[in-house]
């Protein structure tokens, strides 16, 4: 079970991981909201259980939000117009704003004020993995909510039609590697559900990276002509489950969208990719403790702190 890494992972980032730069504590509102982070985990804990597809909607607002303007809650404020972060087209299908906005609510009731929006998308996240049977680790906090939300500042989020280089160039500009992006990206899609229109373009193209049986699964779901909309798992084997099937999948040519496939085309990300796949009781392990660290690297990108930006009464709109 990948939540055997659980302590490992807790124990490695108190002594390794140091968010001076950044300025994020772990404990943050330990004085000020002591009960901040169970109030979310309950949230959390109740939308996974109301709808298990609400766990990787969850993981994937956090890297949507973190890679337009930083870790600050920006892809959350909606003022009414298309021209919002939101509405970008790298954000479509984005969606978990119904939690965060309850996790707020219920955390204004018992600390006003006190804890921002872009922090409760970090802990949702993580809490998100957790219900999905993933590792559970502990989270920097202390950001503060930005001011902006501009569709024009989310023009250059990672897509699925990339090529590997420039995967690699847009995960750079954000100081993450190469093993976090196949983890941030590839790895997180151990979770969750892709539309047919992400995937249909390669079908089209005859993707020669597509295992030939597979290929015929995907067509039936996804035929010359249908509705776009419908959408399909991304980890073919336990779409639900947080594991490293989806690893697998990619190395056996079952990868749902481009931008996991061309990962095993590069002599690199493929040495990273099979790491995880080793026979060895430790590469289970490995998964979730590099995932974790991952995460909080991706967290802490951007943030604003101190007396930048301000914490927002309501999520979806600046004070």
């Amino acid at each position: 079970m990948i939540t055997i890494a659980l302590f490992l992972v807790l124990l490695y980032f108190h002594d390794q991981l140091g968010y001076s730069a950044a300025q994020l504590q772990f404990g943050f509102y330990s004085e000020t909201c002591p009960s901040a982070e169970s109030i979310v985990r309950d949230v959390v804990q109740q939308a996974v259980t109301n709808d298990p597809g609400k766990a990787a909607v969850l993981l994937r607002l956090q890297f949507h939000d973190c890679f337009v303007e930083g870790c600050d809650g920006s892809i959350l404020i909606k003022h009414g117009g298309n021209d919002d972060e939101r509405f970008a087209a790298g954000n479509a299908g984005v969606a978990g704003f119904d939690v965060i906005d309850e996790a707020k609510s219920e955390l204004e009731r018992f600390c006003p004020g006190v804890v921002s929006c872009a922090d409760i998308v970090a802990l949702a996240a993580r809490d998100a993995i957790a219900e999905a049977k993933g590792p559970f680790y502990e989270v920097p906090t202390g950001r503060r909510d930005g001011l902006i939300a501009n569709v024009d500042h989310a023009k250059n989020l990672p897509d699925v039609q990339d090529s590997i280089n420039t995967l690699k160039s847009k995960f750079r500009e954000k100081g993450l590697s190469d093993q976090d992006l196949v983890l941030l990206s590839a790895g997180a899609h151990t979770i969750g559900t892709t539309a047919c229109f992400f995937v249909i373009p390669r079908l089209d193209a005859q993707d020669p990276t597509i295992n030939p049986e597979f290929f015929q699964i995907l067509r039936s779901k996804c035929p010359q002509g249908g509705d776009v909309n419908v959408r399909i798992p991304l980890d073919w084997d336990s779409q639900f489950v947080f594991d490293n099937q989806i690893f697998q999948n990619i190395k056996n040519g079952r990868g749902v969208i481009l931008s996991d496939s061309v990962l095993y085309q590069d002599n690199n990300m493929k040495k990273i990719i099979d790491s995880y796949l080793e026979t060895n009781q430790s590469s289970k392990a490995n998964f979730a403790a590099d995932f974790t660290k991952a995460m909080i690297k991706m967290g802490a990108i951007g943030v604003k702190i101190g007396a930048e930006g301000e914490i927002r009464r309501l999520c979806s709109a600046t004070n």
